[in-house]
């Protein structure tokens, strides 16, 4: 969904996993993959897995796939077999309306999970497309399950990202339901700061991957409605905004909105 500049990053995220970077091998569809060596453990799995835990976990986590910008990596009525972490670039997650009307119902960035809609009906319930191009690694959910069984702080953390997937939706029903367009937008804005910020780049200037189209999908908004909130924020100073190139100017001001 987004990009930031490297120069804003920490070093250790900004070598291997910059969100704007491409998979390491766009052509080959499986590339290996190890938990214990990624700069992004700390942000998708629990903090305190020991050595041993981290060898139990590359058993089952060990190859990623680079997905091309625009191209599926599952499609709503797909058989469930596997969640993913987003491991470099972005996504966003999509239902399709009887009419064919597109929902987007979230974007995703690296560190955070996809696939879970699958665990409850064991078929995929939205389609996950790819923002840009991206890789994901690729986590049998059958071998979850025995790994969760075993460490007990797996499990907890398994329990975590389901209840995050519930927030999640609360707050976009929640969004959608109560606030104004500007409330919205500035929301939005202020959640991707939040997000960038935990992954070590700047909360204040990135690039947004989906479009205004996307994004107005995403917040129950026409795309002139977003355009127009936007046009608002810069004549409030509030941000400036090249394309999709964004820089917040006063966060503390969009709080406000």
């Amino acid at each position: 969904m987004l990009s930031t500049d490297q120069g804003h990053a920490r070093p250790d995220l900004a070598k291997s996993h910059a969100l704007n970077t491409c998979p390491p091998d766009p052509v080959s569809k499986t590339i290996a993959a190890r938990c214990s060596n990624c700069a992004l453990r700390q942000i998708c799995m629990p903090s305190d897995l020991s050595a041993g835990d981290l060898v139990k976990l590359d058993t089952i986590i060990s190859s990623s796939r680079a997905v091309k910008r625009g191209e599926a990596l599952y499609r709503a009525g797909d058989p469930f077999q596997s969640i993913y972490a987003v491991r470099a670039g972005s996504f966003k997650t999509v239902v399709i309306h009887r009419d064919g009307r597109e929902q987007v119902t979230g974007f995703h960035i690296p560190g955070e999970p996809l696939g879970m809609d699958g665990i409850s009906i064991e078929i995929h319930t939205c389609d996950a497309i790819a923002l840009e191009d991206s890789s994901i690694c690729i986590i049998p959910f059958h071998l979850l399950e025995l790994l969760c069984r075993e460490l007990k702080v797996m499990q907890h953390h398994v329990h975590k990202m389901m209840s995050g997937e519930i927030v999640r939706e609360s707050g976009l029903m929640m969004m959608l339901g109560n606030m104004s367009a500007d409330e919205r937008v500035a929301a939005f804005l202020l959640n991707i700061s939040t997000r960038l910020a935990v992954r070590g780049y700047s909360p204040l200037e990135f690039n947004l991957r989906m479009t205004r189209d996307e994004m107005g999908s995403y917040l129950g908004m026409t795309l002139e409605t977003v355009s127009r909130m936007f046009s608002k924020f810069q004549k409030q100073r509030l941000i400036e905004a090249q394309g999709k190139k964004i820089r917040i100017l006063d966060i503390d001001g969009l709080k406000l909105v």
